[in-house]
């Protein structure tokens, strides 16, 4: 049976070398949303702008990043199907 991002207890992405590598290549803003994400997941962008105090603009392009690295994955919201929200992937 798979489980939801949220169900999941496993060690954090960010313990794994080869995530850790990929990751050493993106920008600050890149590694301070996924340090954010590690710490509370799923959230939504606003949400990701909140936590990480960065500007709405500069999450969006730190998103994009990490998608294209394959670092974050994202679903609709349960509570508002209005909104993805974003988790560190394995």
């Amino acid at each position: 049976m798979s489980t939801t991002p949220e169900e999941q207890t496993a060690e954090s992405p960010l313990t794994d070398p080869e995530f850790r590598e990929r990751l050493r290549e993106l920008p600050p803003s890149a590694k301070l949303v996924a340090k954010v994400l590690e710490d509370a997941s799923p959230l939504s962008q606003g949400q990701l702008a909140e936590e990480s105090l960065l500007p709405d603009r500069t999450v969006r392009y730190a998103l994009n990043r990490l998608e294209e690295e394959d670092l974050v994955g994202s679903r609709y919201s349960f509570h508002d199907a209005r909104k993805q929200v974003y988790f560190l992937t394995e």
